[in-house]
């Protein structure tokens, strides 16, 4: 398709003699399409140029070049130059691409050969799966599909946390205290209340701690008992675990935790001591890293021998530059990892890698998800699992169904899609940045800003679309009848789904993809609302019709991409 935002730049780059990526960057889209498709803002030379903006604005309108078949118009608005672009060619570009396309949007020219990891979910094993640990799911599994479509080689990998003074803590508990439980049943949340009333124990008694240590030295030498106690922990965790990914749809190509990279620990500080740069501190092996404006140092090894979380990290971008040959790989995290990523990251420089690896190393951070009462706590035993919250929206989403829609069939089926639609896009709404209080009944709100009103815009098309025997072919539209704005707002906006969606990988953001999506969804109820679409003139309808057809594809694919599934009827 034409692309608009860089005939302007070129254009207005020759008028001023300066880069057209630098223009293209400052190029925007108007809130008030009153004021144009396409606006620059020229304050944003006025330094350069030593100009003020409206000054140049009028040089450039009278400077400029540009195709008047593709920018019918430019009109300078204060230091504003606006952009009004030719409505007919746009149309007709969009409809016959989503005609053409069963993947509409997705263009491979940048991701030919290109491999990005994505480290993501990652919880902690005999834990529960606490909805901390959705954020990073949903927001890994959104980035995930999205470089999947857009033609990358992804690799998703679940870095389970199967390793450190935690599980010496677990089996020093299950020593206690194991002949009072049944780990047959509710495996996960036995673990967690033997895990916490060993973390009370180990705050009251130094000791316990020392044993708990002790356990966990044991487990990294291989000690029979201990290995078998944490495989089994492991096991029954995994198998919880998968019921919660099964609800979400969420697959990993990789589940290789914390442990897998144990015996590889070695390398690393082999690697690191031929630098020069690993030192002994308080007995234990850090690199200090002040000189690179971090002033806590990275701890490789403990002073009783015993790697830690960052040595695993850095024995793992090694393996994955070695297998995966990576150009990015992403780590979805809270931001409490922030201090954490900075140091491993830096260390990794003095592995000895390619710059290509550790230039490809970005952190992902994420916001907290917050309960009403405050933040939670494993240890303190003050969370909210997962499968209770998933289960619990279900039967609230069909509820409502059965409230609205009594007669609908499959209401089961519906209710699944609607409840876990609604918990991914409220995960997904917002920066990924910003911590959030989780509302069940808000994120159900079929009238808000919310997954089940995108869903129910969804199932609108179709409706519409049922009405009709087929969908017309685009070579017998007359797209000239789709000029007023509503339907101008959604071309523009399916126009707009590739940039979307190359937006969200660039700044690793789904939230651009989710709030686009709302975008679309509410400019499809206002052409709903103000125009009639089956009527008796055949060509205004078939190009309406054709119009509800491209939104419906649009957002089918890109709910999908955030892991939505989409009902056809509600």
């Amino acid at each position: 398709m034409t692309d608009f935002k860089n005939i302007i730049a070129e254009a207005i780059s020759k008028a001023v003699n300066l880069g057209r990526e630098e223009i293209y960057d400052y190029i925007e889209v108007p809130k008030d399409t009153q004021n144009g498709d396409y606006a620059f803002p020229c304050f944003k030379l006025a330094k350069s140029l030593k100009k003020a903006p409206p000054l140049i604005a009028k040089d450039i309108s009278e400077k400029i070049e540009i195709d008047k078949n593709k920018i019918v118009e430019i009109s300078i608005v204060g230091g504003y130059l606006n952009f009004y672009i030719n409505k007919d060619l746009l149309t007709q570009e969009v409809l016959e691409q989503v005609e053409m396309q069963e993947d509409y949007g997705k263009k491979e020219e940048n991701s030919v050969g290109k491999n990005i990891v994505i480290d993501y979910s990652s919880p902690n094993i005999a834990k529960p799966f606490h909805i901390g640990h959705l954020k990073t799911t949903v927001i890994g599994g959104a980035l995930y599909n999205i470089y999947k479509y857009l033609g990358y080689n992804v690799i998703g990998i679940n870095h389970l946390g199967d390793y450190g003074t935690q599980f010496g803590k677990l089996i020093e508990g299950y020593k206690l205290w194991g002949n009072e439980y049944d780990l047959s049943e509710d495996s996960i949340d036995k673990l967690a209340e033997i895990y916490k009333r060993i973390n009370i124990l180990c705050k009251e008694d130094e000791r316990v701690l020392d044993r708990c240590r002790e356990n966990f030295k044991l487990l990294e030498q291989g000690d029979e008992y201990c290995t078998k106690l944490w495989q089994e922990f492991k096991d029954l965790s995994i198998k919880e675990f998968q019921k919660i990914y099964d609800l979400l749809g969420t697959k990993f190509d990789s589940w290789n935790g914390e442990a897998f990279y144990a015996d590889k620990t070695d390398e690393v500080i082999e690697l690191l001591e031929k630098s020069g740069k690993l030192v002994e501190s308080e007995g234990a092996k850090v690199v200090d890293l002040s000189d690179k404006g971090i002033d806590t140092p990275c701890i490789i090894c403990k002073s009783n021998g015993s790697t830690i979380y960052a040595t695993r990290d850095l024995a793992a971008i090694l393996y994955r530059a070695r297998t995966y040959d990576f150009d990015k790989c992403l780590y979805v995290t809270s931001y409490e990892q922030n201090l954490h990523f900075k140091q491993v990251f830096e260390v990794a420089k003095l592995l000895g890698i390619n710059e290509k690896y550790t230039n490809g190393l970005e952190h992902v951070p994420y916001g907290f998800v917050r309960l009403p009462t405050g933040k939670m706590s494993t240890r303190l035993g003050n969370f909210v699992k997962v499968e209770d919250l998933l289960n619990e929206t279900i039967e609230k989403a069909k509820k409502i169904i059965e409230e609205k829609n009594p007669d609908l069939e499959n209401k089961e089926e519906i209710a699944k899609k609607v409840g876990i639609g609604a918990v991914i896009y409220n995960d997904l709404a917002t920066s990924r940045i910003k911590d959030e209080i989780f509302d069940i009944d808000e994120m159900l709100n079929f009238q808000g800003e919310t997954g089940p009103y995108i869903q129910y815009m969804y199932v609108r098309t179709n409706s519409v679309l049922g009405k009709v025997r087929k969908i017309p072919e685009v070579k017998d539209l007359k797209i000239n009848l789709l000029q007023d704005k509503y339907s101008q707002n959604i071309i523009k906006l399916i126009y707009n789904f590739e940039d979307v969606l190359n937006q969200a990988i660039a700044k690793s953001e789904p939230s651009f993809l989710a709030r686009y999506l709302m975008d679309l969804a509410k400019a499809f109820s206002s052409f709903y609302n103000e125009n009639k679409i089956i009527c008796d003139d055949k060509d205004l309808q078939d190009a309406r019709i054709y119009l509800t057809f491209s939104t419906n594809k649009v957002l089918r694919n890109g709910a999908e991409l955030l892991g939505i599934k989409m009902p056809e009827k509600m």
